[in-house]
């Protein structure tokens, strides 16, 4: 057992911390630009408040507390800094599947004696496991978009499973982890249009060996978790026990609600500082169309983070049926979670651009100008692999509610 930094912390105490950073994170907003990942003041301050540990179990040292905890701190965040919102999520949040499927003497590896982690992960598969022989698997790659890689203690990432036999196919997925030390970042995100400060890097492994405990032969797209899992057992908390699918597009859902309420911030303050051309001493705050915009947007992302906050419930009901037996978290819940956080997600970004962006002026849209910086990093979110399972995940929803099969449809083509 671990004990946690601060045993007496609560989720109100944490998202407290959340909302009080915010300030910190709007004036380093162009730095973690800059440096192409937030820099070690904010992750100082992370370590403090105990934003990597929300989802970790309390016996590797975790708060464990529930998602709807840890989406809302994400979308605090984010409000602050879209860039470092989206590195703390992916790499707060891998903890859970890592709790999940590993068995006991995995995750007393994983976690060590401090309970340090914090993993980036990618689900494109690179390479081969290859076995050595002596209960070990040898891995070589470079995996690309690995967000939050400069503050990783481990990475969370797929390969194939080597072919039985020359000449024969690779095999199935193989979900592997892999400690810091074997691992180095590539230093290549640069020259993207948004979310500059994710600190999405390659990261590259050259023979690296670990054990073969460390792996598991599954998809994180398709985990095996129907009646519980090896973490619902061993932590005797059902949320370990959850399809990863769709709590991806909660984590995705949860930064751009935050990007659009900072947009929405960003807003008033242009409104309340730009005096109107034809009569100076007044400004844009008086004009009632400028009001009904600002109105009109904060009530789409209200509502788009009551669904996520409601939808982040539902997840949770979910895992607690499945381990209960009432109800296995099949594909197809997954599927109708996961097309509940796309579209709140979706209502977001439209809000965001359609009509924030789009009427506050084209000074803002200038570099240096946080209502540009708002656009580049929501329509980079747009650009996702999450955003473009979006005909698919309709498509599955639409034919498990027509009782017709929906696995054959891939989400990642």
């Amino acid at each position: 057992m671990i004990t946690t930094p601060e045993p007496g912390l609560t989720e109100r105490d944490l998202i407290a911390r959340a909302v009080a950073l915010r300030p910190a994170l709007l004036e380093r907003q162009a730095e973690t630009e800059r440096l192409t990942h937030y820099p070690e003041a904010t992750h100082d301050d992370f370590l403090r408040a105990g934003f990597y540990r929300v989802l970790q179990p309390r016996r590797y040292g975790g708060y464990e507390f529930g998602l709807p905890t840890f989406f809302r701190m994400v979308t605090e965040i984010a409000r602050g800094c879209p860039s470092t919102g989206w590195a703390l999520s992916l790499t707060a949040a891998h903890v859970l599947q890592t709790a999940t499927l590993f068995e006991e003497r995995a995750q007393d590896e994983i976690f060590g004696a401090d309970g340090e982690f914090r993993a980036a992960s990618t689900v494109t598969p690179v390479g081969i496991a290859q076995p050595d022989g002596d209960g070990h698997v040898v891995l070589d790659g470079t995996w690309s978009y690995a967000s939050g890689a400069p503050y990783s203690t481990h990475y969370v990432g797929q390969t194939l499973r080597a072919p039985e036999k020359p000449g024969d196919p690779p095999g199935p997925f193989v979900l592997f982890v892999a400690p810091r030390a074997l691992w180095t970042v590539v230093d290549d995100w640069h020259g993207v249009l948004g979310l500059r400060g994710t600190g999405s890097n390659s990261i590259r492994i050259d023979q690296g060996r670990i054990p073969r405990y460390l792996t598991r032969e599954v998809s994180l797209l398709d985990l095996p978790v129907e009646g519980g899992s090896p973490g619902s057992t061993l932590h005797g908390n059902p949320m370990y026990a959850g399809r990863a699918p769709s709590f991806f597009h909660g984590e995705l859902a949860a930064i751009i609600i935050g990007t659009a309420y900072a947009a929405a911030d960003e807003y008033a303050r242009i409104l309340a500082e730009r005096p109107l051309i034809a009569d100076p001493g007044r400004t844009r705050a008086e004009l009632h169309d400028y009001q009904r915009h600002l109105g009109e947007a904060l009530g789409i992302i209200h509502t788009a983070e009551a669904a996520l906050q409601r939808n982040a419930e539902h997840w949770m009901e979910a895992c607690r049926r499945n381990v209960s037996g009432e109800e296995p978290f099949t594909t197809a819940v997954d599927n109708r979670l996961a097309l509940v956080f796309q579209t709140a997600g979706r209502m977001a970004w439209d809000v965001l651009q359609g009509s924030l962006f789009r009427t506050a002026g084209s000074r803002y849209a200038r570099d240096g100008q946080r209502m540009q910086r708002y656009f580049r990093d929501a329509a980079t979110y747009w650009t996702h692999v999450g955003a473009s399972m979006a005909e698919p995940l309709a498509r599955r929803v639409g034919r498990d509610h027509l009782g017709l099969p929906s696995d054959d449809i891939p989400l990642i083509p």
